[in-house]
């Protein structure tokens, strides 16, 4: 690859680790941008863009050539919906190894102006939170907004006594309920599941309530979560419409 071109879009996406839907991730294609406005690229298998980047906003990420992370966002929004984006957004600033901060994705959004789908990032990223672990998180975090329940707060450490700190997955900090998503890796890796154990008996001696939700309860538009963590926030005091 000349140094006047970078991998872009859903390649870039991929190179950088962002959630991106599956049609996305089994795409076979290799998203090619030249930069400064140069001819795009062409070649089998080669889906080339004629792009206004400059050298000076490309990086190298695992030993390739993409643009900033913020950019291929904006790229992204063309294709994907709000939801998506939200969740490409969240990956972009999750709590390990973060790429990114909801700042810079806001101001990039601001500044993206006559770009497809930049009404759809501008939206996304108003619901981007930091410090997301997984996509499932993301997307039960969305469902209890959806349902009408407040938005909880996203891995916020709590203080379990002797120094102890501890991270809940979507925390109700007022009524003191963590809503915890168990991936199947909470239950095939041995380790993660005693770990998961000894945390949840101490968040609940520390006077937690603790809702465990998996993929089964975010069917049918999450009616099974949602139903679960309304029930705890009455039980802790919210009057919580039914």
């Amino acid at each position: 690859m000349p140094r006047t071109q970078c991998f872009s879009h859903e390649t870039a996406a991929r190179i950088y680790g962002l959630t991106v839907p599956r049609r996305i991730r089994e795409s076979s294609d290799l998203h090619v941008a030249a930069l400064d406005g140069r001819r795009a690229p062409r070649g089998e298998g080669v889906v080339g863009h004629k792009s206004r980047l400059s050298a000076e906003h490309v990086r190298i990420h695992l030993g390739l050539r993409v643009p900033e992370v913020e950019e291929v966002l904006c790229q992204l929004a063309a294709e994907l919906t709000i939801e998506e984006l939200i969740m490409a957004g969240d990956s972009c600033v999750r709590r390990q190894d973060p790429l990114s901060s909801v700042s810079r994705l806001r101001a990039t959004a601001l500044e993206a102006w006559n770009r497809p789908g930049v009404a759809r990032l501008r939206a996304a990223i108003a619901h981007v939170r930091a410090d997301t672990d997984s996509p499932m998180e993301t997307l039960l975090r969305l469902a209890l907004i959806d349902g009408g329940l407040p938005e909880p707060v996203v891995n916020r450490p709590i203080q379990v006594g002797s120094g102890v700190e501890l991270h809940g997955d979507l925390v109700y900090v007022q009524h003191r309920v963590v809503v915890e998503y168990d991936g199947d890796q909470h239950r095939t890796d041995a380790r993660q599941y005693f770990g998961d154990v000894d945390r949840i008996w101490a968040l609940e001696a520390a006077g937690w309530c603790i809702v465990r939700i998996n993929r089964s309860h975010l069917s049918n538009g999450a009616a099974v979560a949602v139903a679960r963590v309304r029930a705890a926030l009455a039980d802790r005091g919210r009057n919580t419409p039914l």
